[in-house]
């Protein structure tokens, strides 16, 4: 029996570059038959960790050239994008908190996380909304209220906490970030070294602090 590839995937449902190349990166995980394991984590917290800031907080230099980027990408992956959503930044912990509560129940998530992505960046609503998550976890196939609900244990919300822990002791300052067999891959401009990574069946580089 072949067993499968496994990849982390660390992610925000506020994050613009993770909505991006979301697409991309999911073709990527079909191509290859990859075991992914979702891991929604406060981007914040990461940012706050590792030195990094908000967009808001970006010297105006770097957010104007950030707006270029945007266009870009667009372009480049052929998708629709709200240059300025209304609702940004944001708190995605509803909706992170509900996307655990179905990965609990081994729900297959992959059409409610491609949806929640396009809240701030294609739909232009508010992600902090608990009636925009259930409206976009109905359409995604899943049964929104009842996520809902069960999003509100104690056990999911600790686990939200333990998630964004785990990604800091693993050094992510980012998302999207993946690992592959230990291998660090920050961005969705990373994909294609990615797949390199996958198809090739090199060494993995090592990842760690410089001393």
């Amino acid at each position: 029996m072949t067993v499968k590839r496994k990849l982390d995937f660390y992610f925000s449902f506020v994050s613009l570059y993770t909505y991006i190349g979301y697409e991309a990166f999911e073709a990527l995980v079909e191509k290859y038959d990859l075991e992914v394991s979702y891991k929604p984590i406060d981007l914040h917290a990461i940012f706050a960790a590792g030195g990094g800031l908000p967009v808001t907080k970006r010297p105006p230099q770097r957010q104007a050239y950030r707006f270029v980027e945007m266009q870009r990408w667009a372009r480049a992956r052929n998708i629709p994008l709200v240059l300025k959503p209304k609702h940004h930044p944001s708190d995605p912990v509803v909706g992170h908190r509900m996307l655990l509560a179905a990965l609990a129940q081994n729900l297959d998530v992959r059409q409610f996380i491609h949806n929640s992505l396009k809240i701030l960046w294609v739909d232009d609503l508010d992600i902090k909304d608990p009636k925009v998550m259930v409206d976009v976890a109905n359409r995604s196939g899943l049964d929104g209220e009842a996520l809902l609900k069960a999003s509100d244990d104690p056990a999911i919300s600790l686990e939200v906490d333990r998630l964004t822990k785990e990604a800091v002791e693993r050094q992510v300052f980012g998302t999207p970030f993946f690992f592959y067999r230990e291998e660090p891959f920050w961005g969705q401009d990373r994909l294609d070294m990615l797949e390199d990574a996958i198809k090739s069946n090199r060494d993995p580089i090592p990842f760690g602090l410089i001393s």
